[in-house]
């Protein structure tokens, strides 16, 4: 068709609201039938006259009420619903919602048919057990739970001691033990300098003094922690080794090596929380590998196969510093959920853990294509395998700015500020990949992010 160019002084303002108006209109009229290309957002912005925000915008509302739909490789598309299916899928259930969170770090959901009913196979299978699972647990794992949490850290090349294992429920949970185990109120604990927000939040709530040390591509640099070391000296390292998050980076061999060197001169506990070292299919070996006597390592399986699934392996550096992190968390959780624990059991020991894991790779490689596709190169750290994107953002852009402005347009992302250990933060913002939406909307939302960074801010944020 020609390019759609609506009237929008019938439709008053705001803007955006007029074009998702307009479009329903027009669809009501025959103007628009279904399957009808929609011209792209930077053209119809310019003929309208309007900024490139306020058109993605209007589309995204377009798409909330189920009127039209973007596909990779055929842009943007009239839907049509039929009268009475609007907000209803082609099934006849709920729409998906047309905004894209990309602020929450979540692994890509499976939506292979045979994958999903091989999961829920497992739950079903679990539940047989239900009238047991619901009964108090003896603390730490069943023996069946530590069994397959052993079988999940061969994975990393990790063969502990049944007696230095734990199952915890979720990662976190087992962060704030090990600290609260290893620190007294006032304490330093060192960090990489952009780190989990999730390690800032456990420092806070336990009022330790957290010191973030500076990287360079290959990590923590090894004389800034030795420094620090003899100044401050802190009683435990904070590590997010393999795909960092934010910033994606995994730190090398030679690196992990150098580091361990300074934390056994210094008799510092490193604390290793290796949420997504599994994701890559190979990867330096974990700390608590190449220096097991002084290494707490946290296993959790939220970012690798479910963010709902909160069980995560805790690996001591032996029995006797297992037993006060055991009652730790003992006071604080009482126990691992039992039947999330059986479930996880349940997953890795049928292999139906290993499928997920395959789906989350290779899906995040596909996404992390999009990305490279999208985004400037020279603005974007990012790993091949993970499904996070850390992007620096060009002048005058500032991070809330950027983020405000892609939130308008029913994008979410997230500014640096929450990943700063200490100092000034970035003028950059992390982009999740993963969560629910699928190809089409990773790849729609990545254009509009793609072209936010060529605006102005003073004209995007004049969306309405």
């Amino acid at each position: 068709m020609t390019l759609w160019t609506p009237d929008l002084a019938k439709f008053g303002r705001p803007h955006y609201r007029a074009i998702a108006d307009a479009i329903a209109d027009d669809i009501g009229s025959g103007r628009l039938s279904p399957s009808d290309r929609l011209p792209p957002q930077r053209r119809l912005a310019d003929a309208l006259g309007l900024n490139f925000s306020t058109v993605a915008r209007g589309y995204v509302e377009a798409q909330r009420r189920g009127l039209i739909a973007s596909r990779v490789g055929q842009g943007t598309v009239v839907a049509g619903p039929p009268a009475g299916t609007r907000g209803r899928d082609a099934a006849g259930g709920p729409r998906r919602p047309a905004l894209v969170d990309f602020s929450m770090n979540l692994p890509p959901e499976p939506d292979d048919p045979d994958l999903l009913g091989r999961m829920r196979d497992g739950l079903a299978a679990v539940s047989a057990d239900l009238t047991n699972l619901l009964r108090y647990q003896g603390f730490g794992g069943a023996r069946e739970d530590r069994e397959a949490a052993l079988a999940w850290l061969a994975r990393r090349g990790l063969a502990p001691a049944a007696n230095r294992l734990l199952v915890c429920p979720g990662a976190h949970s087992a962060l704030l033990a090990v600290l609260s185990t290893l620190c007294r109120p006032g304490d330093a604990v060192c960090c990489e300098a952009l780190t989990y927000p999730g390690a800032r939040s456990i420092a806070a709530h336990l009022g330790l003094e957290l010191i973030g040390l500076p990287t360079d591509r290959e990590g923590i640099d090894a004389a800034a922690f030795a420094a620090t070391c003899a100044k401050h000296r802190p009683k435990a390292l904070y590590l997010n080794p393999t795909l960092l998050n934010p910033t994606t980076q995994t730190v090398s061999r030679a690196r992990r090596d150098a580091i361990v060197e300074v934390a056994r001169r210094y008799a510092v506990a490193i604390v290793e929380d290796d949420a997504y070292g599994v994701l890559p299919p190979s990867s330096p070996p974990p700390f608590a590998a190449l220096a097991p006597e002084t290494t707490y390592h946290v296993a959790g399986l939220s970012k690798c196969l479910g963010a709902g699934l909160r069980i995560a392996y805790l690996v001591a550096p032996s029995a006797r510093t297992a037993l006060p992190v055991a009652a730790s968390l003992r006071a604080a959780t009482v126990m691992a959920s039992p039947i999330t624990a059986a479930l996880a059991t349940r997953w890795i020991t049928d292999g139906t853990a290993d499928a997920v894991l395959g789906f989350v790779r290779a899906e995040s490689i596909a996404r992390q294509r999009l990305a490279v596709a999208a985004l400037p190169a020279a603005r974007v750290e990012a790993d091949p395998h993970g499904f996070h994107v850390w992007m620096r953002l060009p002048d005058p852009w500032t991070r809330s700015a950027f983020a405000s402005q892609v939130r308008s347009t029913g994008i979410g992302v997230v500014a640096s500020d929450p990943f700063v250990a200490a100092g000034a933060a970035p003028e950059a913002v992390r982009i999740c990949l993963g969560g629910l939406a699928n190809r089409d909307d990773v790849a729609h939302a990545l254009d509009v992010i793609a072209h936010a960074l060529d605006e102005a801010p003073v004209l995007s944020s004049a969306f309405i």
